[in-house]
């Protein structure tokens, strides 16, 4: 609603000490996730569950023995996984410091300016949803790798990294829409906003696709993480 700082992406604004992923407990990081000020918010939850997706695949990774032939691709898989964590952790924390900049705009007086300032914060918020779902993309073929050839004792926890990452897709798919369509309230009519940003336009429909894929894959072994389940 025009005037109002929309939720989704931000909730209600609040001028409140930053939390971060790397300077908080996740009590206190989930706590300030709860409270009504939209730093962090859903954005910043998308991230935590990209870095839980490559935690939980790093995990994996470590209990697999791939033999001579594929150790060399299972570190470099283990390799990225470590390193998708801590990136995935810095995403959360730029998304929730763009949900500020997000909501003060629309905290500004009607004008030109509130308009400006709306546009730019709404597209600098797409941005970082969309890189945490192009990391998220990138992240799928490790855990096909790990439901094939990972140690099938494991395949629960596959199944859990598979669903954090979907989780995290979801959110970022999400929030790049929203927030492009966020823009029209500056003024902008969304065939504007495809023509002024057609690479995070055309982002929303690769992150679906990652979704279906995910779906695919998931069904595929489902039947293993879940054998009692005679659905």
């Amino acid at each position: 609603m025009p005037g109002m700082v929309p939720l989704g992406h931000t909730g209600v604004m609040a001028d409140s000490e930053a939390v971060t992923t790397h300077g908080s407990t996740v009590d206190e990081w989930t706590r300030a996730l709860a409270e009504s000020t939209g730093s962090p918010g859903g954005g910043a939850g998308a991230g935590l569950m990209l870095a839980m997706a490559a935690s939980l695949t790093s995990m994996v990774a470590g209990y697999t023995d791939a033999g001579p032939s594929r150790r060399d691709e299972l570190d470099e898989l283990h390799a990225r996984a470590r390193s998708l964590r801590v990136a995935a952790l810095q995403l959360a924390d730029e998304d929730a410091s763009a949900s500020k900049a997000f909501g003060a705009a629309f905290r500004l007086p009607p004008g030109a300016e509130r308009d400006a300032e709306i546009h730019k914060a709404s597209v600098e918020a797409a941005k970082t949803s969309a890189i945490v779902g192009e990391r998220a993309i990138e992240a799928i073929p490790d855990l096909e790798w790990l439901a094939d050839k990972g140690n099938p004792a494991l395949i629960a926890d596959v199944m859990v990294a598979f669903g954090a990452l979907r989780a995290a897709l979801t959110g970022a798919r999400t929030n790049v829409s929203f927030d492009l369509s966020t823009s029209a309230s500056a003024g902008r009519t969304l065939e504007q906003i495809r023509h002024e940003h057609p690479d995070l336009w055309a982002s929303v429909q690769r992150l679906g696709a990652a979704l279906d894929q995910i779906d695919r894959l998931t069904a595929e072994i489902d039947h293993r993480a879940a054998p009692t389940d005679s659905a």
